[in-house]
């Protein structure tokens, strides 16, 4: 992820990593790790926020997620915590080099129903992108070609799919008024 040039991801379940908030990344890490002491909660919730620091420097990747509507209404640590986090999805996506998409509801089923993942895209020429799919008990990396096109056509169809990035600012302002 540090060497990305261009970080394209689909959730389905929670908030992308590189758009949390610290309170929403608090829970979401307590969800994972119950019995972990909190000071390595509070460890693992700063990688996460460092790791969001390349987004708005000078040379930083270009980020675009694609938010299933499930993500946005699961009330991850109660009203709170998801209206500070949608709050910060609005501002995020202000952006220049953030575009949030979020896949409705009403679209039904879609090209990326098997779960989520991310596509990581390289500067370097020779480098062949790579598709970083989270387990519950790990991560799968996949560089190979034939494994990587089927993510790529099934980002570029959500994507297609998706609402426009003007879409996502009304879907999460009328999330954030039910809440």
């Amino acid at each position: 992820e540090e060497a990305a040039s261009v970080i394209r991801t689909y959730e389905v379940q929670f908030i992308p990593g590189l758009l949390q908030t610290p309170a929403y990344a608090r829970t979401v890490i307590k969800l994972g790790y119950p019995d972990v002491p909190e000071e390595e909660i509070e460890r693992r919730v700063q990688v996460r926020m460092q790791r969001q620091e390349r987004l708005t420097r000078k040379g930083g990747p270009r980020l675009w997620a694609v938010i299933d509507e499930a993500a946005l209404r699961r009330p991850i640590g109660g009203p709170d915590i998801m209206r500070e986090q949608l709050q910060h999805l609005r501002e995020a996506a202000k952006l220049p080099n953030i575009t949030i998409q979020v896949m409705p509801f009403r679209f039904g089923m879609h090209a990326a129903e098997g779960g989520a993942f991310t596509i990581l895209r390289f500067p370097e020429s020779d480098l062949s992108d790579v598709v970083y799919v989270e387990q519950l008990w790990g991560a799968l990396y996949l560089d190979k070609r034939e494994d990587v096109d089927p993510y790529l056509t099934a980002m570029e169809q959500l994507c297609v799919e998706s609402t426009t990035p003007e879409g996502t600012d009304e879907i999460l302002g009328e999330i954030l008024r039910e809440i």
